[in-house]
């Protein structure tokens, strides 16, 4: 596994993974305004993770691997555990995030319902997805070597719905990219990303966490 991270790792130094990145900061940056504490599920080696941290953010980053979370950066807090059981208290965060991560969790709905129990009231949920209409998204379908092959939820679609079970929700299609060029992008076939921005609402009358 620490072999397979470590490629990981150095297929993200490249020049085209770290524009990508840049954009995904500066996107969440504006987004995130006004908030402290941010959890980030599964994070992985926390890189868009560390460029919040650097700029006063309290980042914690939770994710499944043990070996991936070691590769983050000393300023973010790294948790290992599943989504689906993520260990916080309730109302512990201003806002989470899932940088493309949320399409990989097995159980999304579950990941959701224990995020808006972690969050304060009204905090924020920015959900990166792949958009599956994109030519970015077809064409690493095909690699056999990348990431994209272990997606476990490509209907953007019906985890908005999720969402929105939990949250009010607004949506827009981001980061356009061209063969090994990125760019601002709304179009739906050139952006790689559907994100989906949601402020919680409280709880219904009777309900319980």
């Amino acid at each position: 596994m620490s072999g397979e991270i470590d490629r990981y790792i150095q297929s993200c130094r490249t020049d085209f993974w770290k524009a990508v990145f840049r954009m995904e900061a500066d996107y969440l940056l504006r987004r995130l305004e006004g908030c402290v504490d941010i959890l980030s599920v599964g994070c992985g080696p926390a890189f868009v993770e560390g460029a919040l941290s650097e700029r006063g953010f309290r980042v914690t980053g939770l994710d499944i691997s043990r070996e991936a979370l070691d590769r983050a950066p000393g300023s973010v807090e790294t948790v290992a555990a599943r989504a689906e059981d993520m260990p916080f208290c309730e109302s512990s965060f201003d806002a989470a995030i899932y940088v493309v991560s949320l399409q990989f969790i097995e159980d999304y709905r579950r990941a959701i319902e224990k995020t808006a129990r972690v969050l304060r009231p009204h905090g924020r949920l920015i959900a990166m997805l792949l958009n599956p209409d994109s030519a970015f998204f077809e064409r690493k379908r095909r690699d056999p070597d990348s990431y994209m092959r272990g997606i476990e939820h490509a209907a953007t679609k019906d985890i908005e719905s999720a969402i929105a079970e939990e949250f009010d929700v607004q949506t827009e299609y981001f980061l356009g990219v061209r063969d090994d060029a990125v760019f601002e992008s709304r179009d739906a076939t050139e952006a790689a990303l559907y994100v989906i921005t949601g402020v919680k609402r409280p709880p219904k009358r009777g309900r319980t966490s």
